[in-house]
């Protein structure tokens, strides 16, 4: 007989990052709206740490993107992307949170935001969350 229980002692530790209060991301007006220009922003010195364990978490986050009437700014996005390093989050609602605050911000054609985590205990992962503008 299995000791697995559908119970986990994570329950509840992430009920609180969709609502998390985080640094604005500023944004400033594309001035080729409607042309094919896809933007790459690379941060590859993300941190957050486990929720969980408390050990710290490392990652390159890529946000690629195609503008509609904004573009991100980047010093905002810095300051909000430090904003993560005392946070207890986990990889997939990163990429998640992330990706709903810049689409917030610029709203764009498409988005998407890649957490390439670096391995902990053997195990790298790379979390991917998306964006499609249906209405542009």
């Amino acid at each position: 007989m299995s000791d697995y229980s559908s119970e986990s002692s994570y329950e509840g530790l992430q009920q609180h990052v969709p609502s998390m209060e985080t640094p604005e991301i500023e944004r400033f007006e594309f001035q080729y709206p409607g042309s094919n220009t896809d933007l790459a922003v690379n941060i590859p010195e993300f941190s957050c740490f486990c929720p969980k364990t408390g050990l710290p978490d490392y990652a390159t986050i890529e946000i690629d993107y195609r503008p509609n009437k904004y573009c991100l700014e980047l010093k905002s996005l810095k300051e909000y992307i430090f904003f993560y390093r005392d946070i207890g989050i986990f990889h997939e609602h990163v990429v998640n949170r992330i990706l709903n605050d810049c689409v917030k911000g610029v709203e764009p054609v498409e988005m998407t935001v890649t957490g390439i985590f670096n391995a902990r205990g053997g195990i790298q992962t790379t979390a991917v969350a998306t964006y499609h503008n249906e209405e542009v």
